[in-house]
C-alpha cells in the first residue's frame, strides 16, 4: 500500500501536545492495514475556523476535538449536528460530508462503552455524576438511554446542576424524569450510590471534592473522567469512603476515539489491545 494516498485526520485543541489520539487513532488504523496519518494541530484561542476549515479544505476526512473547541466545533456544525451534538451542546468529531460540515459527540459512547466492559452496574443503577460543566452534559444522554433507574447532577454551584436537567433539549429525552440536580451537599443517598463519576476537573489540579461521607452502595464503582498513571485524588477518596472499586477515564478517552473512528471511515476497532498498550505505557511512565 506504498503507493495508496494516506487518509488525514487530526485533533485540534490548545494546549494539544499532551493529546494521546494520534496515537490511539493510530493504532486503530494498524488494525486495518490503513494508510492513516493523524496529526496534533494546535489553533489560537479566537482562531479555531481558521486552522479547521483549510484543513477540511485541502480533502481531510474528520478532526477531533478537545478543550477549550468543542463549543467552537458546535457552532461550525450547527447545520448538520447528530442528536448527541445537540443535547450535549458541544463536539469533539467534525467530518466533511456533501460540502457541509457534520459535527457529533462520541463521550457518551466512549464512557458507556467503558463501563460495560468493566461489568460496572448501569440498568436500573442508581448514578451520581459530580459536576454540571460539558463533560457531564455530554454523558448524560448515554447513561439515560444505558437504561440507569436515576441519575443525580450535583454540583458547587447548585443552580448550574439545574439548569443543566431543565434544558429544553434535555427535558425532550424520553428518560428525563430520571434527572435530579443539587449542590453538593445533596450528593447523600441513604441506600448510596452504584456508580459515581467525577466529572470535573478536579484531579487535574491533585484536589480532593467536598463531598458527604457515605456515597457508596454494596458493589459500587467510583468513575472519574480524568486519567493518570496512578490512582487521581478522586479515586483514593472513593476507595476511602467504601467505594467497591474505582476507575479513571482511560478507558472513555479509548471508546470515544473509536467512535469517531467509526463515524469516519465505517470501521469498526477493537479498543481492548489499544487500551492494554495505554495502561502499559502510563505505567511505565509513572
Amino acid at each position: 500500500m506504498s503507493d495508496t494516498k494516506p487518509i488525514i485526520c487530526a485533533v485540534i485543541g490548545n494546549p494539544i501536545g499532551h493529546s494521546l489520539s494520534p496515537d490511539i487513532h493510530q493504532a486503530f488504523a494498524r488494525q486495518f492495514d490503513m494508510p492513516l496519518e493523524y496529526s496534533r494541530l494546535l489553533a489560537p484561542i479566537g482562531g479555531f475556523n481558521e486552522v479547521v476549515l483549510p484543513f477540511f479544505a485541502a480533502g481531510a476526512r474528520g478532526m477531533n476535538v478537545t478543550a477549550p473547541f468543542k463549543l467552537d466545533a458546535y457552532a461550525l456544525a450547527s447545520q448538520a449536528l447528530s442528536a448527541r451534538a445537540r443535547v450535549a451542546g458541544a463536539v469533539n468529531t467534525l467530518w466533511m460530508h456533501d460540502g457541509m460540515m457534520h459535527g457529533c459527540n462520541t463521550d457518551g459512547i466512549g464512557l458507556v462503552q467503558d463501563l460495560q466492559q468493566q461489568g460496572a452496574p448501569l440498568k436500573d443503577a442508581h448514578v451520581l455524576i459530580i459536576g454540571a460543566g460539558g463533560a457531564a452534559r455530554g454523558v448524560l444522554q448515554a447513561l439515560l438511554a444505558a437504561g440507569c433507574a436515576s441519575l443525580r447532577i450535583v454540583n458547587r454551584n447548585a443552580q448550574r446542576a439545574q439548569e443543566m436537567i431543565t434544558n429544553p433539549l434535555v427535558r425532550t429525552l424520553p428518560q428525563a424524569s430520571r434527572l435530579e440536580a443539587g449542590g453538593l451537599d445533596a450528593a447523600s443517598r441513604p441506600e448510596g450510590w452504584n456508580l459515581v463519576i467525577n466529572a470535573t476537573s478536579s484531579s487535574l489540579g491533585d484536589a480532593t471534592l467536598n463531598l458527604p461521607a457515605g456515597l457508596y452502595a454494596p458493589g459500587s464503582l467510583a468513575y472519574d473522567m480524568v486519567y493518570s498513571a496512578q490512582p487521581t485524588p478522586f479515586m483514593q477518596q472513593a476507595v476511602a469512603d467504601g467505594a467497591g472499586r474505582a476507575s479513571d477515564g482511560l478507558g472513555m478517552l479509548v471508546g470515544q476515539a473509536a467512535a469517531s473512528f467509526e463515524i469516519w471511515h465505517d470501521l469498526t476497532p477493537d479498543t481492548a489491545p489499544v487500551l492494554t498498550a495505554l495502561r502499559q505505557r502510563l505505567s511505565g511512565a509513572a
